[in-house]
């Protein structure tokens, strides 16, 4: 058995479990596999299965499809495939002499599976089905006419394959229109509709067909083709009005003349306005009238005209609500004059209907329109007097009365007309003396507030507040007012709690609220309204107090930087007066808050695109400036000026990397990282001075980054930035105990630019605790007095310094550090300090003072061990420098020289130690 062979008897038992077997989850995936395995099975690789054995099956998999209640498990697209796979295994068993029964089985299979597949979109697997359904309706045709064209059955077979032959025409179409074949699907269509005169009783179908493709591409505005369906599908329907009523056809017209209004072209208007006269007489309906006004619109009809149509709806007995609706539509369409007309007419014919009040609303918001106010405060009148005896507005028409009198209330307040916009106000307020539990009530009040204060009327808008705040206290807006006032009477403590209380409302509510972030946005608007009242009143402390809110609050970047920028002028006069304290202190953490939350907006204003890179390249240049100086001022707190410099840096990295900005950087990054470095050496524990350290490391680091694009850009040769970064460098490294020092050190030594007062700060570095390194400081010392020496103008006194680091370092405490330094290495740093004197004047007497001394006392030492020759040697030194003292010569001559005599006397008694000597 072959590999087909196999892959069939798989294929079976799967069609077999899947029909034995309930539905489940699993089901969708063994319809896939079968879906998939149809594809590589003929006849041929099941020659021994027999028709009747593949045609059970089909049957069985077929009918286990159509009975099975399969919604919940599979979708359309997986019904398919079943129908796929079963209609396939039934055409396997095609043959010529096939029976009647067997071959509309196929047609009907056929047709039901490609229509299936057109409807899940799958019109490629469709076109197969449909044309397979063609083969055999004609199979089968040819058989019926072999028969007595008089036998009755047969005529009803010849009837039936036509009824099919249609269906599949029509499914065609269908899959035409969905590959965008209008030319295909027409043709289909206007076959089938020729096939009508022998099969009347499949009109509605076909009608029905037609109107539903005119839908589908309606939908696609494809306008030209929707039409020519909708008018397909209105021909057919009216040659059987048995089956389909007049409301039908009359829905078909109004969707077609839609059509040809929305293709909007004034050659298809009259059409449009034809096909609705049309449908109106099928069924008049309001729709149907109201399309008719629409069309008359577009078209641009003259008024006589378009009032006869105005005149026949109310004839026609239309409802207020309809005669309102084409009163807004003329509105819509600036027809505001007939409109008017028209609702005048209207009021009056529905003068005794109960919702006369609606059209009476809309009259008066169409007078304010036409700025009829007169006119319209006498309708305003009747209605609240009509409301407050006995005549009430329907609920559902009282904010609509608020509305039409807000917003002329508005419109008066937008052109600073407050009285007005207070006596419209007014009709809001005495319509609400029958309802005093509205929240509303509150916002007119603050409303009303707002042009009393306008006005400079303090009392009346101080009454208004009182009562909206007794009404709605936990208004942000009431709130708002209420510091409004407050600033207006000078009590700025009021006016604090007012914010407070603004900025608690703004938190603690709106995570509980729906419209949480229109609430937000709300309250920063107000902040910023009450900073700059609070500024044009002279209330400072209460605009600051509102502006910080604002920087808080706001999502905006823009915004929140203005804020900051408006904070900083305000605090930065004061503070740069303020002497040295704890308060001072205090406003300049604020002052580093303030420049935290600029960088963090920064940031966010540079992600976005509301404002140019220019503009927003000055801002950060503002503020980077204003930490400059602030850094400056803080001469006496070195820990701000830390803060600062870094703040400033951090700021400057949204500039362009000129060689301006560059230089600041560095200037920045140094400071900063010198500040650490003291902080470092002050620290009380070793924890502390770490942190110090490190952070200056980090510092270091970038600077060094900097300083290395900054040389590209001129000649920075009398910048000391260098050497300071490796002096920094080398003392955190020192201090930190880096086992890498002196790999660090190793480029270090052969640097060129480097002065000898480098490699004495080195030298100290390296044995400042608490580092300890006496090799370096060796090295260091010896690299220092080389540079002395190689000068044009010696440094005697730069020399003499070093030279005595030098000894202290070789000789601590008066005993040689042979560990360090070999006793010969030593005398000839003492030899090379005696020449120097010797050739150079100037060297502090002090200086050769202490030489002469060391000198001394390394002799003495050596005496002590026996080294008798070494010890004269060393005195001897000693006798040699005094002779270079000045006043203080006379003071240690004759001391030395007793001393000396009675070393030589003790020298000359162990002459023979002197052999001795290692």
């Amino acid at each position: 058995m072959d590999s087909n062979d196999f892959r069939f008897m798989d294929f079976k038992e799967t069609v077999e479990n899947l029909i034995a077997t309930d539905i489940s989850p699993n089901t969708p995936e063994a319809i896939d596999r079968l879906f998939m395995d149809i594809g590589n099975i003929n006849r041929g690789s099941m020659a021994e299965i027999q028709d009747c054995q593949i045609e059970e099956m089909a049957v069985n998999l077929w009918n286990w499809a159509i009975t099975n209640k399969m919604d919940l498990v599979i979708n359309e697209e997986q019904k398919a495939k079943v129908r796929h796979v079963a209609c396939k295994l039934i055409r396997m068993c095609e043959h010529p002499d096939a029976s009647e029964e067997a071959i509309q089985r196929q047609i009907l299979m056929s047709m039901k599976t490609g229509k299936g597949w057109v409807d899940v979109g799958n019109v490629a697997l469709a076109d197969d089905f449909f044309q397979s359904a063609m083969t055999s309706l004609e199979q089968l045709y040819s058989k019926l006419t072999q028969r007595s064209p008089t036998e009755e059955h047969v005529i009803m077979q010849k009837n039936t394959v036509e009824r099919d032959l249609l269906k599949v025409l029509s499914y065609q179409a269908e899959a035409a229109v969905a590959e965008g074949d209008f030319q295909r699907a027409s043709s289909c269509i206007l076959r089938c509709k020729d096939m009508l005169m022998r099969l009347p009783q499949m009109a509605y179908y076909l009608h029905t067909v037609c109107y539903n493709l005119g839908i589908q591409i309606y939908k696609e505005n494809k306008y030209e083709e929707s039409c020519f369906w909708l008018s397909q599908s209105y021909d057919i329907g009216r040659t059987d009005r048995n089956s389909v009523e007049p409301e039908m056809l009359a829905k078909v017209l109004r969707l077609l003349a839609t059509a040809y209004l929305d293709w909007d072209s004034s050659e298809y208007y009259d059409k449009a306005l034809n096909i609705i006269n049309l449908a109106n007489k099928e069924e008049l309906h309001p729709v149907g009238l109201f399309l008719k006004v629409k069309i008359l619109l577009k078209n641009e009809m003259a008024n006589q005209e378009l009032f006869q149509t105005l005149m026949e709806i109310l004839h026609f007995g239309m409802s207020l609500n309809f005669c309102l609706n084409i009163v807004k539509l003329l509105v819509d369409h600036e027809r505001g004059s007939i409109g008017f007309y028209f609702l005048k007419i209207i009021c009056e014919h529905f003068q005794s209907s109960e919702d006369t009040s609606k059209a009476q609303l809309l009259h008066i918001d169409m007078l304010l329109q036409r700025k009829e106010e007169m006119f319209a405060k006498e309708k305003v009148e009747e209605i609240i007097i009509g409301h407050q005896t006995g005549k009430p507005l329907a609920s559902e028409l009282i904010g609509y009365f608020h509305s039409i009198i807000w917003k002329q209330a508005a419109r008066s307040f937008q052109v600073h007309n407050f009285d007005n916009a207070l006596h419209w106000y007014c009709y809001s307020l005495r319509f609400y003396a029958a309802d005093q539990s509205d929240l509303d009530l509150a916002k007119l009040q603050r409303n009303m507030a707002s042009c009393y204060l306008h006005l400079g009327r303090f009392d009346k808008a101080k009454e208004a507040v009182i009562k909206a705040a007794q009404r709605d206290p936990r208004n942000i807006f009431t709130q708002f007012y209420i510091f409004k006032i407050s600033i207006v009477e000078g009590n700025s403590g009021r006016a604090l709690e007012a914010i407070i209380t603004l900025e608690y409302l703004l938190t603690t509510e709106e995570q509980h609220e729906n419209n949480a972030s229109t609430k937000r946005s709300s309250g920063v608007m107000l902040f910023s309204l009450a900073a700059q009242f609070a500024l044009e009143n002279g209330q400072q402390v209460v605009a600051v107090k509102a502006l910080e809110n604002l920087a808080k609050y706001s999502e905006e970047p823009p915004q929140v930087l203005t804020a900051l920028k408006c904070l900083f002028r305000l605090f930065l006069p004061r503070v740069s007066q303020m002497p040295e304290c704890e308060n001072k202190k205090k406003e300049m953490d604020r002052l580093l808050a303030y420049f935290n939350r600029a960088l963090l907006n920064l940031t966010q204003l540079f992600e976005g695109e509301a404002w140019t890179l220019a503009s927003k390249i000055n801002e950060a240049h503002w503020f980077r400036k204003t930490a400059w100086n602030l850094a400056v001022q803080c001469e006496k707190d070195p820990l701000s000026m830390r803060e600062f410099f870094v703040l400033s840096y951090k700021l400057s990295q949204f500039c362009p990397s000129d060689q301006v900005i560059l230089i600041a950087q560095k200037t920045c990054l140094l400071m900063a990282a010198a500040i650490d470095l003291d902080q470092g050496r002050k620290a009380s524990t070793a924890f502390e001075q770490t942190c110090f350290l490190n952070r200056a490391l980090d510092l270091i680091c970038k600077c060094r980054d900097i300083w290395n694009l900054l040389k590209t850009t001129g000649d920075f040769s009398r910048d000391p930035c260098e050497t300071l970064l490796l002096l920094y460098e080398f003392e955190v490294r020192a201090k930190l105990s880096d086992p890498l020092l002196d790999h660090f050190l190793e480029p270090v030594w052969e640097l060129p630019h480097l002065e000898s007062k480098a490699f004495e700060t080195i030298a100290a570095l390296a044995m400042e605790m608490p580092a300890c390194y006496p090799s370096i400081a060796l090295k260091a010392l010896k690299k220092a007095l080389f540079f002395h020496k190689r000068k044009e103008s010696i440094d005697v006194l730069g020399y003499s310094k070093c030279m005595h680091s030098l000894v202290n370092l070789l000789v601590p405490d008066g005993v040689p550090n042979t560990e360090l330094c070999p006793m010969e290495e030593i005398w000839g740093n003492f030899e090379d300090a005696l020449i120097f004197i010797s050739q150079t004047e100037g060297y502090p007497e002090m200086e050769i003072l202490c030489l002469m001394i060391k000198s001394w006392n390394i002799g003495i030492f050596l005496y002590s061990k026996r080294m008798y020759v070494s010890t004269e040697k060393w005195c001897s030194l000693a006798l040699r420098l005094l002779n270079y003292l000045g006043s203080l010569k006379s003071t240690y001559e004759t001391q030395v020289n007793i001393l000396y005599s009675e070393l030589v006397e003790a020298l000359e008694k162990n002459k023979r130690s002197a052999f001795n000597e290692e």
